[in-house]
């Protein structure tokens, strides 16, 4: 029996006195103190907008421990909202659920969220692939005529994208982010996505994994931008393996795409309830997401 079925997966937390102050797709958070938060990453597979009844082992552990190596990887490049992950340095309320909070759970700054999606490409692929067939452009930005299917682009974009409560995100332009948030704020979170993107993907390369793309979230704290939410995950990134990777075609990838594969190959129509996964697609997409903590941290599980 692998490592990943030993382990009890983890759902819906549960923190009895603490105040609960979001439960989203993947992730509970508690309100700590006026200014503190915690974050638990939930085993929960969200495909399609409709959360699965089967748990993902290790998922919500790699997407808190890989945000963490980001999170130390960019500490004096972009301002972040981490403070610890150690649940002994945890306020005290907090260390009676430490079977719950070991592993998969940061304790973050709150800040107030910016309403945009922070996408950077630096290949052609999903619904930057879409707008371009369509188009010739993603979100507003020309490309060159003749691309193909995940194409390497000659340098990466900023493609913001609208943060939909329900439902799937929606691509808008520059003009758009600017009405949005500001001319001073958009340009800052450009200019903070890009550099954090390509020093990652510079880093990524290095141990054989091509970020396709990702998305950051950016919140205010007073007049500060910072980084929140997960990083540089799974979840929020299109990692493909640089061995074998060849433009013109899909690419393999180390996320829920393998669920997601499996899933289309029913006749589903993709609202709840949702199909059973099977033991062997629970099993083979949680192996992708502890291959890309493997490979990204140069480090097993813990």
């Amino acid at each position: 029996m692998s490592q990943s079925t030993r382990r009890a997966v983890l759902r819906e937390t549960h923190l009895p006195g603490i105040k609960l102050f979001s439960r989203g797709k993947v992730r509970d958070v508690y309100e700590v103190s006026h200014d503190l938060l915690l974050i638990i990453a939930t085993d929960r597979l969200s495909a399609f907008d409709v959360v699965m009844a089967e748990g993902i082992p290790d998922k919500g552990r790699v997407l808190t421990q890989l945000s963490c190596f980001w999170f130390e990887f960019l500490r004096g490049v972009v301002p972040t909202h981490f403070v610890t992950a150690d649940p002994a340095k945890y306020p005290a309320e907090l260390h009676p659920f430490a079977d719950q909070l070991a592993g998969r759970s940061m304790l973050v700054e709150k800040a107030q969220p910016l309403p945009i999606e922070s996408v950077v490409r630096g290949y052609l692929a999903g619904s930057g692939w879409k707008d371009y067939l369509a188009t010739g452009a993603t979100s507003g930005v020309k490309l060159p005529p003749g691309l193909t299917q995940a194409a390497k682009l000659d340098e990466p974009i900023f493609t913001p994208a609208t943060k939909a409560q329900s439902g799937h995100d929606e691509n808008i332009t520059w003009e758009d982010t600017i009405a949005r948030v500001g001319k001073e704020a958009a340009e800052q979170i450009r200019d903070y996505s890009l550099a954090v993107y390509e020093k990652a993907s510079d880093y990524a390369g290095q141990r054989g994994i091509i970020i396709a793309d990702t998305k950051f979230e950016w919140g205010l704290r007073g007049d500060k931008i910072i980084l929140i939410d997960e990083v540089l995950t799974p979840d929020a990134s299109r990692f493909w393996p640089l061995e074998g990777y060849a433009p013109g075609k899909s690419q393999p990838s180390f996320d829920k795409q393998f669920a997601r594969d499996y899933l289309e190959s029913l006749h589903w129509n993709k609202q709840p309830p949702p199909p059973p996964l099977p033991p062997e697609v629970v099993e083979k997409t949680s192996e992708k997401y502890r291959d890309a903590y493997r490979l990204l941290t140069g480090h097993t599980l813990n």
